[in-house]
């Protein structure tokens, strides 16, 4: 079991939530409580870079919900970024492969004419 890391950082796009560990029943409320400290302007876009992502559970997969949620109560947006090819799996076998906008990278999801264009 790896310890979840959540790390945050504003780009010009939006906060960027960087997720390394284990994303599960025992780690999903730190997710959350990280959610809940953020805050978005209209327009934004929240993303969650899971390229250091190693295990993600239903629960996981409810925090992500959470996530989009809060997103979209902000009037924002929301993109996954660098999903490991096991969580990508599992996106697309409960359809929210296209519920997220999901991105190759963190840089692809914070940049801005992607936003504008």
């Amino acid at each position: 079991m790896s310890p979840l890391t959540i790390t945050t950082r504003l780009a010009a796009t939006g906060p960027v939530l960087k997720i390394i560990g284990d994303l599960d029943y025992e780690t999903a409320p730190e997710l959350r409580k990280a959610l809940d400290s953020l805050s978005m302007a209209p327009g934004q876009m929240l993303v969650l870079d899971l390229a250091g992502l190693d295990f993600c559970d239903s629960s996981g997969i409810s925090a992500l919900i959470s996530a989009r949620n809060l997103a979209i109560e902000q009037c924002g947006d929301i993109a996954l970024a660098a999903v490991p090819a096991n969580t990508l799996r599992i996106l697309g076998i409960v359809g929210l492969d296209q519920v997220f906008t999901i991105l190759p990278d963190t840089a692809t999801a914070t940049n801005q004419d992607r936003m504008t264009g």
